[in-house]
């Protein structure tokens, strides 16, 4: 970022992004001691990593919807509204079903099992080497995706806003999300996230409504989504605001590959990842539990318009001139745009994922850059804070109560603290090797294809089918991640080398291609190698599919069969328009 546009952020801002930062640590702080003193009914431990049982579904929609948006959903989502339209919402609107999964599905045999971690579930249903190589797994995908990734992203944010070293920023943020994960536990990290989507989300309604504003000349939502429509009329622009694509589109990205590899995708990062589910684990009761996810699938409708949308207008607004010292730059045989920014009376390109830096520091006047930059701190920390939080959880449950089963409460809080320490110095150390990425959200997702699918497997078919043994999600759990990697490192390492089926084939289809994989793996293995004597003694997998829908829940518009529905059809209806 160069240096000039750090000088547009004044000293209110800086005021403004500190108070913040004072205010939501303090807060966090303070809240979580005082929990964990009115509550002492369940042990300090299941009070300190899952709040007691106390979460109600409000916090845990709005905390599902923060941990899931941090800094990587805002700059990478705007930049791919730059470069590439609205396509990389599908990111956003296809989560909404796998909630409704989330909902109606895991939910209640995770709250019925009363389990503090998904590794303890996968012990439950297959066997106590599946939960172990879940717990690893599920370590190494929260430091690397959850905390590594945010912290990158935070760091460039930052530093072009305010001309703060890089990592100074990611060090400073690092240790004041610590300090209140470490100290209050979930139920600080529940009410931070709280606050901060609320702060998200005023920063994000900001940034949309100022591009509005100037790309409408002064004359409302309505002129600048007219403005919007006639700069994208010229022959090749009009797919910008199509979500699903053909199959010829220069992104790579067509419509069945989101629709087979998305999937595969959500229902391990919204049903079978700690960091994720954790919330859920907190739940008050199955109500709770079931509302919760649908009232996130309904939020979930938002970032589209208030993330992706943005970069496009950005985008319009940098091509109709109205930024005099901003062009749009088209490399030879690039497929999306870059940027090119005036400085010193010279031309110099810079990279879209700096374009939501230029949206803040262009669109905003003072004061209100410091709320925006305030949101992008929350977004930052309340990713980080959840993953911390379910660190220390799968450490101090999954890895040192079963080494030392007679452990008091208060000790395994403690290990559980010096596992967050941990897992926040590795995720800074990652920072470098993650930075090499162009296209930070891609990026994320690339590596996610790879890794999720025989975690999707062994849950999804354990929860669908009682037919799946141990013995066969064990097969599947080390094949299928044995196959990933394979295929990930030859992708990266052979480059030109590497046979065309994995060069070629997008990431998404890469993901259900190894979904097939995974799951002919357990059929095969399951069916050669059966259920023993003692497996599953839970039966914790659905008699039929009706099942789902035997809880009665609460009447009215609350009730979670009500709710499912209604996400499922806003979704079609949203998905017709904008198809």
């Amino acid at each position: 970022m160069p240096p000039a546009l750090s000088s547009v952020v004044t000293t209110l801002d800086v005021v403004v992004t500190i108070t913040y930062i004072v205010l939501i640590v303090g807060a966090g702080c303070w809240v979580g001691i005082r929990h964990r003193r009115k509550q002492a009914v369940q042990g300090e431990a299941r009070d300190y990593f899952l709040a007691g049982g106390t979460l109600r579904w409000p916090m845990i929609g709005m905390a599902l919807f923060a941990t899931n948006i941090s800094c990587v959903h805002l700059v990478s989502l705007a930049q791919a509204g730059f470069e590439e339209g609205l396509l990389q919402g599908n990111f956003e609107w296809m989560a909404a079903f796998t909630l409704v999964l989330l909902a109606l599905i895991f939910a209640p045999f995770y709250i019925r099992s009363r389990i503090a971690t998904l590794p303890d579930f996968l012990e439950k249903r297959y066997g106590r080497t599946c939960r172990d190589i879940l717990t690893g797994f599920s370590l190494v995908s929260a430091v690397l995706i959850h905390i590594g990734f945010s912290l990158l992203t935070g760091a460039i944010v930052l530093s072009g806003l305010f001309g703060v070293n890089p990592w100074v920023s990611i060090i400073g943020i690092a240790v004041a999300t610590a300090l209140y994960v470490v100290v209050g536990g979930l139920m600080a990290v529940v009410f931070t996230e709280t606050v901060e989507t609320v702060v998200l989300l005023v920063g994000a309604v900001l940034i949309t409504w100022f591009s509005f504003r100037l790309l409408g000349g002064g004359d409302g939502v309505w002129a600048g989504w007219g403005r919007l429509m006639e700069i994208l009329q010229t022959p090749g622009e009009q797919k910008m605001m199509s979500m699903l694509r053909s199959s010829d589109d220069p992104s790579g990205m067509p419509w069945y590959a989101i629709l087979l590899g998305y999937p595969v995708l959500g229902i391990w990062y919204w049903c079978a990842d700690q960091t994720i589910v954790q919330r859920v684990l907190g739940a008050k009761d199955e109500n709770h539990a079931r509302v919760g996810p649908l009232f996130a699938a309904l939020i979930k409708i938002l970032p589209v318009f208030l993330f992706v949308l943005p970069g496009l207008m950005f985008y319009a607004i940098v091509k109709s001139g109205s930024f005099e010292d901003l062009r749009v730059l088209w490399a030879e045989g690039a497929s999306v745009p870059g940027l090119e920014i005036a400085t010193g009376g010279t031309w110099s390109t810079i990279e879209t994922k700096e374009a939501y830096t230029l949206m803040i520091v262009r669109l905003l006047p003072s004061g209100l850059t410091g709320v925006m930059a305030a949101a992008l701190i929350a977004a930052l920390m309340s990713t980080v804070s959840g993953a911390l939080n379910s660190i220390s959880t799968l450490v101090s449950y999954d890895l040192w109560r079963r080494l030392r089963p007679e452990t008091p409460d208060h000790q395994l809080v403690t290990i559980g603290r010096i596992a967050a320490v941990v897992a926040m110095l590795a995720a800074i150390a990652l920072v470098p090797l993650l930075s090499r990425y162009g296209s930070i959200f891609r990026g994320l997702n690339e590596i996610i294809a790879h890794i999720a699918p025989p975690v999707t497997t062994v849950f999804l078919w354990g929860v669908l089918w009682k037919g799946a043994s141990y013995r066969g999600a064990l097969t599947t759990m080390l094949g299928g991640a044995a196959a990933g990697v394979l295929v990930f490192a030859t992708n990266k390492i052979g480059g030109e080398a590497a046979p065309a089926f994995i060069r070629e084939t997008n990431f998404m289809l890469m993901a259900f291609y190894l979904f097939v994989f995974c799951s002919l793996l357990l059929v095969t293995s399951s069916l050669l190698m059966p259920k023993k004597a003692g497996e599953d003694p839970e039966q914790l997998h659905l008699k039929s599919l009706a099942e789902c829908f035997e809880f009665k829940g609460w009447g009215g518009i609350g009730n979670y069969k009500f709710l499912a529905l209604l996400v499922i059809v806003v979704m079609a209806v949203l998905y017709y328009r904008f198809h």
